[in-house]
């Protein structure tokens, strides 16, 4: 009979805030997969659990991944945890999972520590619709292609940012979204000097030029207001009908849907779409 996969979140900063199943989870495992092992083993330590450690992160996820699901099908349960915080969520346990669904291997995840529901929850924005963005890319090409998709976004934005990005990242956003956007910088979340400062985009930028930031970010971006929504061209239009037939939609429905999600009239829509 084949294992199964448990995601097993980590703290983000308290160590008080592992919990009553996911110790027991990790004590009952065969063995326990970490993006570091060195990060896990001190939690491990901490906890007094002595378990077999693999290394499963970004660089040999493609190799380890398929040794892990052989082991599980082979009939043994790993426990799959990362630095800090959800497994698979902006990590590479997303991929561990994929591989355990095309196999039939049961996934349980385990609820618990997740930066992104921390951080949106002590934000300040609105918490009703949101997205998570992740990291921005370090490329200028690919910030830039991801932050123009988001100009019209209108749910509240959660990024992550590391210390040393942070300015640049600020600027970016700053650039499309305008500085007078509202955003909240969540900082070192759940640690000694947890901090959330609700501010605008340029006025982040001016505290942080002056003072170097320090820890880990979560960037709460309020989404853009319906006034803002800049109004769709002709071009918008063309693009969204070409997309939606290659989704499989005939051209008539294309236009109707585009119409509908640009507020355009459909001849507008149409005669994009001929052109």
């Amino acid at each position: 009979m084949a294992g199964m996969l448990y995601l097993v979140p980590t703290p983000i900063g308290n160590l008080g805030d592992i919990s009553e199943r996911c110790r027991r989870t990790l004590e009952e495992a065969d063995f326990i997969a970490a993006e570091d092992t060195r990060v896990s083993l001190k939690l491990l330590n901490h906890l007094g659990i002595k378990k077999s450690l693999v290394s499963y992160y970004e660089h040999n996820k493609a190799f380890k991944g398929e040794k892990i699901v052989e082991r599980i099908l082979a009939g043994e349960t790993c426990a799959l945890v990362s630095d800090a915080g959800s497994p698979a969520i902006s990590d590479p346990g997303e991929d561990l999972v994929k591989l355990c669904h095309q196999v039939g291997i049961t996934v349980c995840a385990i609820p618990g520590p997740c930066a992104v529901i921390t951080g949106l929850s002590i934000s300040g924005q609105a918490t009703g619709r949101f997205c998570f963005e992740g990291f921005l890319s370090t490329s200028k090409k690919s910030r830039r292609e991801h932050l123009e998709s988001l100009v019209r976004e209108q749910r509240t934005m959660i990024f992550y940012e590391a210390p040393h990005k942070l300015l640049t990242t600020l600027q970016d956003m700053a650039e499309h979204f305008g500085a007078d956007r509202s955003i909240s910088l969540c900082r070192e979340l759940t640690k000694l000097h947890e901090e959330v400062i609700l501010t605008t985009l340029g006025a982040a930028i001016e505290k942080y030029t002056e003072n170097p930031p320090k820890g880990e970010f979560v960037l709460v971006v309020a989404g853009a207001s319906a006034e803002e929504k800049p109004a769709a061209t002709a071009d918008d239009a063309a693009a969204r009908v070409a997309q939606l037939m290659t989704e499989g939609l005939s051209r008539k429905d294309a236009i109707k849907q585009t119409a509908k999600e640009l507020d355009l009239p459909k001849n507008v829509v149409y005669d994009a779409a001929l052109q």
